[in-house]
């Protein structure tokens, strides 16, 4: 599974978070993934909620690709092990699967400092 999100950095962005929920109805239940871009800090940080209680954190990146006015496309590739984050077709991070079984995992959501262009 693929999921591709395409937009646009705000002109003065402070952070935007993809999210992939259990339940989008009640943000208490499970968080797959919340992937948060923090501009101030120039960080990607992900981490995933299980039964309430957030894990470790995970920050490394390879680099910081994100610039204020950029169009951007950012692909989630849900792996067996993994989800692979790629942006402009470049590697950037994973992140190791928490949540299971994966089929729990059922929304998307997207907030912060940018505007969507695409989403599929």
């Amino acid at each position: 599974m693929k999921i591709t999100i395409i937009g646009v950095i705000c002109s003065n962005p402070k952070s935007f978070a993809v999210t992939l929920l259990c339940d989008p109805m009640d943000a208490s239940k499970d968080i797959g993934l919340l992937l948060t871009v923090n501009f101030s800090e120039k960080s990607i940080t992900r981490n995933a909620q299980i039964a309430g209680k957030w894990g470790r954190e995970e920050k490394n990146i390879p680099y910081f690709p994100f610039t204020a006015g950029d169009t951007f496309k950012m692909e989630l590739f849900c792996e067996h092990q993994q989800i692979r984050v790629l942006l402009d077709g470049r590697q950037l991070c994973y992140f190791t699967h928490r949540v299971q079984p994966l089929h729990l995992v059922t929304a998307l959501q997207i907030s912060g400092d940018i505007r969507l262009t695409k989403v599929a």
